[in-house]
């Protein structure tokens, strides 16, 4: 194996990340090293990018980037057991610790010792990933790399939408970047009756009715209101996924929403946002904040759900080498792309 590998490094402070030679990590006795086939830019790696306020206060620089990623495991730490060399997988890009409170209960999303990879850790874009044995998820035969690489971001939607009953329920969805649509299209599996899906970004609105079978609305263009009458409900919708970050979409979810309806926020606004809170007392509504992915309860579900008619691949709107890394952050940053393939093979 060589000494060294190709990968991309938040090199400086400042906006851009950069491809550097970096030595291939060395792995413990509890770790495997991975050799990364695809990896998937997602929206924190955009504000790496752009070297924002999150990204100055959070990130160490030099850093490798990213966390969403499929490979195979070519190496293997002493104490590992249950792996095989050149078993594929993916992984849980949040390593936690071991001794907190909700360590301890096995509630391991809520871990406040939580480390990223790609974000605290050296991550993913890289043709090798050091990675905790504890945190690989193998890969069955019929998911391919393209979609492992992006079971990290579909595991916040299915956390995200499953985090209420949905059976025969109606369902908005603010915000259809790739996980609101990919939120959409597993509420629509689950059962719900209704999904209406907002954006006032037209080209994402039209990929989300590419992959799911939603009722896409700008509501720049038309009200809320007329659309629950069209599609005749009585109150308005019994659940919520706020996948925007948006204060306007809150609002209009508020509003949109039936007496004791529920809401789901996985949304990150910018900074405080002021809140209507009478307005929530007043409808009952309850409110659960989402983060990250029940580990590993969201990895079996949403493979399961794969495996049995799920469909998300649409979602991925460009698969391109590796080298070709700035024309894949170009195009996420122009806000009409889908999710965006990097293949690190060859």
């Amino acid at each position: 194996m060589n000494q060294t590998m190709r990968a991309l490094v938040k090199a400086k402070p400042e906006p851009g990340i950069w491809m550097k030679e970096m030595p291939v990590p060395e792995i413990g006795t509890d770790d495997v090293l991975i050799r990364i086939n695809t990896t998937a830019i997602c929206g924190t790696d955009l504000h790496i990018w752009k070297w924002d306020e999150w990204a100055q206060k959070t990130i160490p620089v030099p850093l490798i980037t990213g966390h969403e990623f499929a490979g195979e495991i070519v190496a293997m730490g002493s104490a590992v057991e249950d792996l095989k060399i050149g078993q594929r997988c993916s992984g849980e890009g949040h390593l936690i610790g071991k001794h907190s409170r909700q360590s301890r209960a096995g509630k391991f999303h809520l871990d406040p010792e939580t480390r990223g990879i790609g974000v605290n850790e050296p991550g993913a874009f890289a043709e090798y990933l050091r990675l905790p044995a504890f945190n690989v998820v193998p890969l069955p035969d019929d998911i391919d790399d393209d979609i492992g690489s992006i079971l990290d971001p579909l595991g916040n939607a299915v956390h995200t939408a499953l985090s209420f009953d949905l059976i025969g329920e109606d369902v908005l969805v603010t915000g259809a970047g790739p996980i609101g649509i990919m939120a959409a299209a597993v509420a629509r599996y689950a059962g719900a009756r209704h999904v209406v899906i907002t954006d006032i970004n037209g080209d994402r609105l039209e990929l989300a009715a590419r992959v799911a079978d939603v009722r896409p609305v700008n509501p720049s263009e038309e009200c809320l209101s007329d659309v629950i009458a069209e599609l005749g409900l009585k109150q308005g919708f019994d659940v919520g996924l706020e996948m925007s970050g948006s204060q306007n979409a809150m609002d209009q979810m508020i509003e949109a929403m039936v007496m004791g309806g529920r809401i789901a926020l996985l949304g990150i606004p910018p900074g405080k946002s002021p809140v209507d809170w009478s307005r929530i007392v007043f409808k009952a509504i309850t409110i659960k904040g989402v983060y990250g992915r029940e580990i590993f309860e969201t990895w079996y579900k949403m493979i399961a759900m794969l495996q049995n008619g799920l469909d998300v691949r649409n979602v991925i709107t460009h698969h391109l080498p590796a080298s070709q890394f700035e024309t894949g952050f170009h195009e996420m940053n122009d806000g009409s792309s889908g999710k965006v393939v990097l293949d690190w093979r060859g």
